[in-house]
């Protein structure tokens, strides 16, 4: 079997990331196995002018390795639109290039195996190395194994008769662009979800459709609100609260998650504005437009019938409410793609806490009874906090990762990454 120092399981941009920095040490072997046929970004929300959250300083290398080949700045260099890029003085890429950005480091990278599934993961004492099964090919040897298996469409247990219904346009938004003619002529649209892709989804509807009339927006969040984007408040996606946090009780970090949602699941300020500006448009000559937004409201029942029946019920007000649409798109999130199917073959010698989650140290080491190192790449937000799937921070962990294999800082990390000083140092007289 062919052995190598290190094989990523997926390859999305996090995985990604740690081949790009891994690919300027000629004494690493590193392979990554992915299923599908190329890399891909999220497709089916490529919508036009939508944008990353992030600057582009955020991408496979430059917050670690700024001289690294594999940056977006030589990306442009390499495609001709450096200056191009200079004159437009964007610091939010458009979706659909970091896309194309991805696909460009992949194709460059040797250690990329695109169409290899690795179906299960186990420890060969002999080996002292993991034996990693992949799909239709002989299995291989590796000293470290990364696990960048990212994430999936999630639907809510109440959305999911219509979602799954055959014949009925109910979709998740990941799969809005192909669907989305559909849509733009169905009779009546509802998009549920209170986050960026539920309001992007909805400008675009917004925008295309030649009436608004039976266009709804529905969220379960009190308000449509804004993304947390002051200079101080982005400073929890540092490593600094990455660290601040992971030091926490168990318990604390799991009742503080949930209160961080503006971190990652508001809306930038400038799309809000957006569709303020389109229904602005639409009610010029008096009257308002026919599209409804109404926050404050769940989903708890779904029907499929002649025009769908939505089950609603207002989180403040306590009132129900049936809601009749002809089309549903659920913008209702990810959730991390479940592990235990790669991870059987290593059974109880993986580690877990009480409610049955991998413990993963600070250096995104998952907690094993067997010698070999077993890292994640976003699949540490109960243990690592709101970062987690955070681009910002996908270099800093994939250089982390490398440090600790290589046993050694190959990668120089600041040992202070925020103004703010998280938590108190008890030994300091206040």
């Amino acid at each position: 079997m062919r052995r190598y120092d290190v094989a990523g399981v997926g390859i999305g941009p996090f995985n990604l990331s740690l081949a790009a920095l891994a690919d300027s040490f000629d004494q690493l072997e590193v392979v990554l196995f992915d299923a599908r046929p190329e890399f891909r970004w999220h497709p089916g929300l490529l919508l036009d002018g939508a944008t990353l959250q992030v600057p582009f300083l955020a991408d496979l290398v430059t917050l670690v390795d700024p001289t690294n080949r594999h940056s977006f700045l030589n990306y442009l260099r390499e495609r001709g639109r450096l200056l191009p890029f200079y004159f437009a003085e964007r610091f939010h890429l458009p979706r659909a290039e970091y896309d194309d950005y991805g696909r460009w480091a992949a194709s460059r990278l040797p250690s990329c195996r695109f169409g290899h599934e690795v179906t299960g993961l186990r420890w060969i004492d002999r080996e002292e190395a993991f034996e990693l099964t992949i799909e239709g090919a002989e299995p291989v040897l590796a000293a470290a194994v990364v696990l960048g298996v990212g994430t999936q469409p999630s639907v809510p247990e109440p959305l999911q008769p219509l979602v799954s219904a055959p014949d009925v346009l109910a979709l998740h938004s990941s799969d809005y662009l192909t669907h989305r003619p559909e849509l733009i002529a169905a009779d009546s649209v509802t998009v549920v979800g209170s986050g960026q892709s539920g309001a992007e989804v909805f400008l675009d509807l917004l925008r295309a459709r030649s009436t608004v009339d039976g266009l709804r927006w529905l969220a379960r969040t009190p308000a449509f609100a804004p993304m947390e984007y002051s200079k101080l408040g982005l400073e929890q996606f540092t490593p600094d609260y990455t660290a601040y946090f992971h030091g926490l009780p168990e318990a604390v970090r799991d009742q503080l998650l949930p209160t961080q949602w503006q971190l990652y699941q508001g809306i930038d300020a400038e799309t809000m504005a957006e569709i303020h500006d389109e229904l602005y448009r639409r009610s010029i000559g008096g009257g308002w437009p026919g599209a409804v937004l109404t926050p404050g409201v769940e989903v708890v029942s779904a029907t499929v019938g002649d025009g769908n029946e939505l089950g609603l019920r207002h989180v403040q007000q306590g009132t129900t409410a049936t809601h009749r649409t002809s089309a549903v798109v659920a913008a209702t999130g990810y959730a991390e793609t479940p592990t235990e199917p790669l991870l059987q073959g290593l059974g109880t010698a993986v580690r877990r806490d009480a409610q049955g989650r991998l413990l993963i140290g600070a250096d995104y080491r998952v907690e094993l009874d067997v010698p070999g190192p077993l890292f994640v790449q976003n699949a540490e937000r109960h243990t690592h906090g709101p970062g987690a799937p955070d681009l910002g921070l996908g270099a800093w962990r994939a250089a982390a990762i490398l440090n600790a294999v290589c046993g050694k800082p190959v990668y120089d990390l600041p040992e202070r990454t925020a103004f703010t000083t998280f938590g108190l140092d008890q030994t300091e007289d206040l």
